[in-house]
């Protein structure tokens, strides 16, 4: 088959064993009518080598020689049809490509304007959600998720990744940035899918299947991912399955954390990780007590800061990172980004003599967090990346950085203050009396209701909230007896 039409001139051939001719590679231009001539006894020159063991051959035309010529050759050239319905199929693909959501899915299109209608008609005060800007939703559903980049910047799976290396090599100095951190000091891996990943990429870098963990209780106000289990000992996260757990707790009069017996259970336990931060708990954290408490038992200090990472960005809440060796978040709720997860570890020399148990006795006087965390996620626990999302990620940092974006997380400390004042004046019970940050905790067991039958009330005037559980006097679980409200919307 000639490709003296073709304007490059060559054809590729894999050589067969029974024939000396090789097997030409067609070309397909979509500028080409119907027709391909060939021009069997044209002169060729060739290039010779293998791929993968096949032996290969570049033919070349002489120079001088056109497809002119071969046109008188005495042997005429052969007429072979391109396939009939080419150009249909390709017509198709293309209309299969340019389709809108709403011709392509008109019924997923449907769901998901009445979504869009519910999010704008009712009043979200759900703690684990915010609104992102145009910006964010646009880099999230952008051709950035055609890409798959296994590893990171430099040091990919895959060719072709130098512009995704740029988004993410900038998402990390803006995150650095955001909060103030110093890039000598302090690395970041932006790629966990969720910060229950980014917690257990932490566990999985640094810990041993068994090794002990010690975080905030879920019905104090933790996260399950810090090891949670029931009372009656079944196991509800993968942390408490892989790790052994061992919760403190807050103070059953005042709603607070009892710090004193959280250091009698970790001088006891000796977790190799202890946690600070949590998912519903409205005070500020005591992280100087962390501290003094992880020194004393050789443990790693890690906050997880999901909640009030924006408050931190701000400066409207105390920091973890002047005390904390690794920092994680989820990147959708106060920062306003897309949902997804980020882990902040401390790299170089040791601000502080720290006998962590981690060390192993080497006597390192570096952090060794960086290699390891970074393993943990991938290839340990995740594939490739979504760029798409650390794009977005990488627009809401830019925000985040920004005095507007300060201003507004004030009206939001505001907002929740304004609230927790309404409630408490119309003799409404809040968990620790009131609110140092963005949520609020109603006890509704003075009014003798159930959260699922007070959120049913709410729900037909389209406020939407969220209910968990309490811890009692009794040290029962009474199942949805709070409201757990958040503040998130800036209202003037």
């Amino acid at each position: 088959m000639d490709l003296s039409q073709a304007q490059s001139g060559l054809s590729l051939g894999f050589h067969s064993h029974s024939s000396s001719n090789p097997i030409p590679l067609q070309l397909l231009d979509q500028r080409e009518e119907n027709l391909v001539e060939k021009d069997e006894n044209q002169a060729e020159e060739e290039e010779n080598f293998s791929i993968l063991g096949h032996p290969m051959c570049i033919k070349r035309q002489r120079d001088g020689q056109s497809s002119s010529s071969s046109s008188s050759s005495p042997n005429p050239p052969k007429r072979v049809a391109v396939e009939p319905g080419l150009e249909c199929r390709r017509a198709m693909v293309r209309g299969w490509g340019n389709q809108s959501l709403p011709v392509a899915d008109p019924e997923i299109h449907e769901i998901m304007e009445k979504e869009k209608q519910r999010q704008v008609k009712g009043i979200e005060l759900i703690a684990s959600e915010n609104f992102v800007c145009r910006a964010v939703m646009e880099a999230l559903g952008s051709h950035l998720t055609n890409k798959y980049s296994e590893g990171l910047p430099g040091a990919r799976y895959y060719t072709g990744n130098q512009y995704i290396d740029q988004i993410e090599s900038l998402c990390c100095s803006r995150a650095l940035a955001a909060f103030g951190l110093d890039p000598e000091k302090w690395g970041v891996n932006v790629q966990p899918y969720s910060c229950t990943s980014a917690n257990f990429a932490v566990y999985t870098g640094l810990l041993l299947p068994g090794d002990r963990i010690m975080g905030l209780d879920s019905p104090s106000g933790g996260h399950l991912s810090h090891g949670y289990y029931t009372s009656g000992g079944k196991k509800v996260s993968a942390s408490s399955i892989f790790f052994e757990s061992l919760p403190y707790k807050v103070n059953l009069q005042t709603g607070y954390i009892d710090y004193d017996k959280m250091e009698d259970k970790a001088m006891d336990f000796r977790p190799k990780i202890l946690i600070c931060g949590g998912s519903s708990y409205p005070r500020e954290w005591d992280y100087a007590r962390f501290r003094q408490v992880a020194d004393k038992i050789g443990a790693v200090l890690m906050c997880d800061m999901a909640h009030i990472s924006g408050l931190v960005a701000a400066k409207e809440s105390a920091s973890p990172f002047d005390y904390c060796d690794i920092v994680t978040s989820t990147t959708h709720k106060s920062l306003r980004g897309p949902r997804g997860g980020i882990i902040f570890y401390r790299k170089g020399p040791k601000s502080r003599k720290q006998n962590m148990l981690l060390s192993h006795g080497d006597g390192s006087v570096h952090y060794d967090f960086e290699e390891r965390i970074n393993f943990a996620v991938h290839p340990s626990l995740q594939g490739g990346p979504h760029n798409n999302h650390i794009a977005a990620l990488a627009v809401a940092l830019k925000q985040v950085a920004t005095p507007d974006y300060k201003a507004y997380m004030q009206q939001v400390k505001k907002n929740a203050q304004a609230l927790a004042s309404a409630l408490l004046r119309r003799k409404c019970k809040l968990v620790t009396g009131g609110t140092d940050n963005h949520l609020l905790l109603w006890d509704l067991t003075t009014l003798g209701l159930a959260g699922s039958v007070y959120i049913s009330l709410l729900l037909l005037y389209a406020f939407v909230y969220i209910c968990t559980c309490l811890y009692s006097l009794r040290t029962n679980i009474l199942p949805q007896s709070v409201m757990y409200m958040v503040v998130c919307v800036e209202i003037m």
